[in-house]
């Protein structure tokens, strides 16, 4: 499939995906299980589901307990995980190349085998509750958040991923039952593994594990939202700093485009030589915190600028944001500019993929968005090959005054913000 890296792909009769990559020269196997399937696909009632069911399956399968689950990973030095995000959960695992096969045993039979007991979702619940105040005391986390919700109003891309008090205080056991049945399935999952493990050998036991989970169809969208370009300021006075995120509707995952918006962003925010963190912090000393950074979806994404600063001075940071918006625009990119943030751009991407849990998410996300694997020179090839001028014209498709949405949080004594000054 890719001599170049060792990429083996096998599909079971169900639909279900195996993905592998060898490395040879690591002691470590990571693996994860992917469903395709995050808050963005939760009707508003239920908002939330995907993380709790990601929580419940730790707390106890048919054969083992919650306390048997963690020992067993605990004996083997393993390390085991989980996420959910907007699209995705993954239930990932990592150990020694020894320890594989009871790596997989357990990873397969949390996943395959929850049983979802009345009591612990009743102990899970209240988690998730402290979950969701820990991060509603978390500033930064609070800011993105309700910029989120505001920037894409009305669709599920904007609804929290942990669920509100609310919807998480609902969920019974019913419910969780009814969403595993709709998304664990064979045509909706993908299990990669990379590191130092052989392909057919690693096949054959999760075939012997997965071969009975029912097919079913892969999960698609309904709507592709559109964005809300507002300008919310929300006091809240136990705060020291006012928090800032204003963005900018920005390409998907695979859209031709994204090597372009990376180094546009690099140049703008990404790193210690950005622009943003030398104007804002190292030349005017506004902020201690400032970057850009880039959130893409299956169809959609945003470009957003985060920082932490004072009342009397958040006007004038954003002021300086839309300047330099607007030199991006209109100004010709020095070219040790672009040289910088290509080596910087290149750098990251070679270093993110020395570690075999990056490989194996990578591997993932190719296979959900590209069905195709890019090879590391490929993918530095297409970051070489960009012009200023590409730079140029992106800058100016992104950074449209009607299309900037900003959010302040914070002690705002009297702040002020109007759409005339975003100008860029």
């Amino acid at each position: 499939m890719d001599n170049e890296r060792n990429i083996r792909r096998t599909v079971l009769p169900n639909g279900l995906t195996i993905l592998t990559e060898k490395m040879d020269y690591v002691r470590s196997v990571a693996m994860g299980v992917w469903i395709r399937a995050g808050s963005r696909h939760e009707m508003p009632e239920v908002n939330g589901i995907s993380h709790f069911v990601e929580h419940m399956v730790f707390k106890g399968t048919k054969s083992r307990s919650a306390q048997h689950i963690a020992r067993e990973v605990d004996a083997i030095g393993g390390n085991l995980d989980a996420f959910t995000g907007k699209e995705t959960v993954c239930f990932n695992m990592k150990v020694l190349d020894e320890h594989v096969p009871v790596a997989l045993d357990v990873l397969s039979d949390l996943v395959l085998n929850p049983v979802f007991a009345s009591d612990e979702i009743t102990r899970e619940r209240g988690v998730i509750l402290e979950e969701i105040k820990m991060d509603e005391d978390n500033p930064d986390y609070l800011v993105h958040e309700i910029f989120t919700q505001a920037f894409w109003k009305d669709h599920p891309l904007g609804r929290p991923i942990l669920g509100t008090k609310e919807t998480v205080r609902r969920f019974e056991r019913d419910t969780l039952c009814s969403y595993y049945g709709q998304k664990f399935h064979g045509g909706n999952m993908i299990f990669s593994a990379a590191g130092n493990l052989d392909h057919d050998a690693f096949v054959e036991q999760v075939t012997r594990r997965f071969e009975s989970l029912p097919a079913g169809e892969s999960v698609s969208f309904a709507v592709s939202p559109k964005t809300a370009a507002r300008i919310i300021l929300k006091n809240k006075k136990s705060l020291e700093q006012v928090q800032l995120c204003l963005g900018v509707p920005a390409p998907a995952i695979a859209d031709e485009s994204r090597y372009v918006t990376l180094v546009l962003n690099t140049i703008l925010g990404g790193g210690m030589s950005s622009r943003l963190f030398q104007t804002v912090r190292e030349e005017r000393g506004l902020a201690y915190s400032i970057y850009s950074d880039l959130n893409p979806y299956s169809d959609t994404g945003s470009l957003c600028v985060y920082a932490g600063t004072s009342a009397d001075r958040a006007v004038q940071v954003v002021q300086l944001v839309m300047e330099q918006f607007r030199r991006l625009k209109n100004e010709p990119l020095p070219a040790d500019e672009l040289r910088r943030a290509k080596d910087q751009l290149k750098g990251n991407l070679l270093l993110s993929l020395e570690s075999s849990m990056s490989r194996m998410s990578n591997l993932a996300r190719q296979q959900m968005h590209f069905n195709y694997f890019f090879g590391m020179q490929e993918i530095l090839d297409k970051v070489e090959a960009i012009s200023e001028d590409q730079v140029l014209a992106m800058a100016n498709h992104l950074f449209q005054p009607g299309l900037v949405a900003v959010t302040l949080l914070g002690r705002l004594d009297g702040v002020k913000l109007n759409r005339s000054q975003l100008d860029c």
